[in-house]
């Protein structure tokens, strides 16, 4: 097979986003697209000129805290008056309930992020005489809420026409639908730099208005002005912002509240209103990031002595294992075998379990396979919540796997996730520009990987703090390029031959610009 050349990776890439149609901020979906949209704005605009109570209901991913963040601070921009409720993960559980809708007081509740199966929540509204105005994006249940309106492009009769799109947009474009029903002035763009936030940690797909959302998001958030922003950038020593550093390093933070604590910690450090109070609150925030450290290593350490390698889908389970960290632990599950996991925290007597899967496999369609053994279930294409009895656990694990064994997931190759072999010579800066050119990279837009055969290992050094990463010197010839091996599972020492699977990075060392290779795999 020919090796690849920058004109093709260049035109792979390319045709990604040849069915793109909302390339341009100005030619993406007018709010009114959406089923109920001019419904609820309407109702929102009479709670306003009433002065009704509004109660906005988040969720405690990030999310629900930016959807919750942005619908907030439009209320406030107004001084529309407004409170705000965001359910504890451990003490509420997921989205609306009848518990929550008992101890509030309100005139309209808007629902972000979740409430699409708030069947009893919504009953309980209608007898109250809350009007419950439901906005989010997963997928709907056969029966709906009986709610006053339905804001979800997932609805099988709404005309908006992509339907992949996070919770936070959907919010946002209610605040466009607000606005424009009250006539206000009003500049939306200022939110593109959570928006673009919110699209990458909820694995929305990086096409179309989801890409051209987030690229518009990262420059805003790169000369953002946000306190909770330049705290970040401060105690992270960050010039700019790209999209790793969502995934890795703003999203995990933001995540951290809600998984070991509550996410008003998140929620507060995003409406911070000066920098000073932005870097205390980073201050909690990050010691709640350390602890989910510590508590993820643990558990997926513990994880791995009940995994069944033969199995296609990976379903593991313990006695109350922290419910904060089982959707990281079941990440950590798919990256080291390939395959669709998920792990459950066993509870009297109920089994909560949190799903994640591999590129192409629709995780919520196998386990809605599953209806008749679950108590409930959500979520969309990558990820995925469960609940079940505990005593039906063991079958679930066998059903599921027995409706994935079509889908071949165990012959599933590594080399499958690469674009296919490179020339060691073709690795430059041009080609660094060139794929810097098609990022922002994520779900359908995945990082372009390559492979590279026969490598030497010129010099090996250990970095981090406990010697879990290495760095490398890789040679071919007189050529030589510096590598990162992050979390090593295979040792590597000078002198071996190696052959890589790998994406490229910037290396921006005191103003030199050069490329560096990322290792995925050593195959």
């Amino acid at each position: 097979m020919s090796k690849l050349t920058k004109e093709a990776i260049r035109r792979i890439l390319e045709e990604r986003f040849t069915g793109d149609c909302h390339t341009k901020l100005s030619l993406i979906p007018l709010p009114s697209a959406f089923k109920d949209m001019q419904r609820a704005a309407a109702r929102i605009k009479e709670a306003i000129e009433k002065k009704e109570k509004i109660v906005i209901v988040g969720d405690y991913d990030v999310d629900g805290v930016v959807s919750s963040a942005i619908l907030a601070e439009f209320f406030n921009d107004f001084g529309i008056y407004y409170d705000i409720e965001i359910p504890n993960r451990f003490s509420d559980g997921y989205g609306l309930n009848p518990s929550i809708v008992e101890r509030i007081k309100a005139d309209v509740i808007i629902t972000v992020d979740n409430g699409i199966s708030a069947i009893a929540a919504a009953e309980l509204c209608k007898q109250k005489g809350i009007d419950l105005i439901i906005t989010d994006h997963h997928t709907p249940p056969p029966v709906l809420p009986d709610a006053y309106a339905i804001v979800n492009p997932k609805q099988s009769d709404c005309s908006f026409p992509n339907s992949e799109i996070c919770g936070a947009q959907v919010a946002w474009y209610l605040t466009a639908a607000i606005k424009e029903a009250c006539g206000y002035e009003y500049n939306l763009g200022k939110f593109m730099d959570m928006l673009c936030i919110a699209i990458i940690a909820d694995m929305m797909d990086l096409k179309d208005i989801n890409r051209t959302m987030v690229k518009s998001g990262l420059k805003l958030l790169n000369r953002s002005n946000r306190p909770a922003f330049a705290a970040i950038k401060e105690v992270f020593k960050k010039e700019r912002f790209t999209s790793e550093d969502i995934s890795f390093l703003i999203s995990p933070l933001l995540n951290s509240s809600g998984r070991m604590e509550d996410a008003l910690f998140s929620y507060g450090f995003l409406r911070s209103p000066s920098k000073k109070e932005a870097l205390a609150r980073l201050e909690e925030i990050i010691c709640m990031n350390e602890r989910r450290k510590e508590e993820e290593r643990a558990l997926f350490e513990s994880s791995l002595e009940f995994v069944n390698e033969n199995d296609s889908v990976i379903v593991v389970w313990g006695e109350e294992w922290h419910e904060g960290v089982i959707g990281i632990v079941a990440s950590r599950i798919v990256k080291r075998f390939k395959r669709p996991s998920i792990v459950f925290s066993l509870k009297e007597g109920f089994a909560k379990g949190s799903a994640r899967s591999v590129v192409g496999v629709n995780i919520l369609s196998l386990i809605s396979k599953q209806a008749d053994l679950l108590l409930g279930y959500g979520g969309h294409f990558g990820a995925a919540g469960i609940l079940l009895l505990k005593e039906n656990i063991e079958l679930f694990k066998k059903q599921i796997n027995k409706s994935a064994e079509e889908l071949n997931l165990k012959e599933r190759a590594v080399h499958d996730e690469s674009l296919g072999e490179i020339e060691f010579e073709a690795i430059d800066f041009e080609l660094l520009e060139i794929l810097e050119d098609y990022e922002p990279y994520g779900q359908k837009n995945p990082k372009p990987s390559f492979i590279l055969y026969d490598m030497k290992v010129k010099i090996d050094k250990p970095i981090g703090k406990e010697g879990r990463h290495k760095k490398l010197i890789l040679q071919r010839g007189d050529k030589t390029i510096e590598a990162l091996y992050y979390n090593f599972k295979q040792e590597v020492k000078s002198g071996d031959k190696i052959d890589i699977l790998f994406s490229v990075s910037r290396n921006d060392f005191r103003g030199l610009v050069t490329p560096q290779l990322l290792i995925r795999e050593i195959l």
